[in-house]
């Protein structure tokens, strides 16, 4: 995943509240610094098995979630965000390494807004797709 310096003093996200799902400690520190970049309120969370709990305490706008984790992977914790009278109108953008067709028709089916593929898109790249998340609910 690339970091483009050229729009970083863009508030495209101020005050919005996202959850990244994301156990990539590397990828995370990018993140943070991007989001908070942004405007965003960031919070982090690396191990699957505490996910679906800070979204429900959280009560973000988004989520954006990784499907490889650690001791509950994404799909689970799409399953029980989606499944959630709490947590099911919260928009979550998939964004992993994973890109079989099945894994996208997959994630989709269990209520994934959108579906990226890590190794194609750069950090400035997702916040377009979150802000056209928020925009649609």
């Amino acid at each position: 995943m690339r970091y483009n310096k050229s729009t970083m003093n863009d508030k495209a996200l101020s005050g919005i509240k996202i959850v990244w799902v994301e156990d990539d400690k590397f990828l995370a520190n990018m993140v943070g610094k991007r989001m908070t970049e942004t405007g965003a309120e960031l919070v982090q969370v690396v191990d699957g098995a505490k996910a679906f709990d800070v979204v429900k305490a959280t009560q973000p706008q988004v989520v954006v979630l990784d499907l490889l984790m650690p001791n509950v992977d994404g799909f689970e914790i799409l399953r029980k965000i989606k499944s959630n009278e709490d947590t099911k109108h919260i928009p979550v953008i998939v964004l992993s390494n994973l890109g079989q067709k099945s894994e996208v028709d997959r994630a989709k089916e269990l209520g994934a807004e959108k579906f990226i593929i890590k190794a194609t898109v750069g950090l400035d790249q997702i916040v377009p797709e979150i802000v056209h998340a928020l925009k649609k609910n």
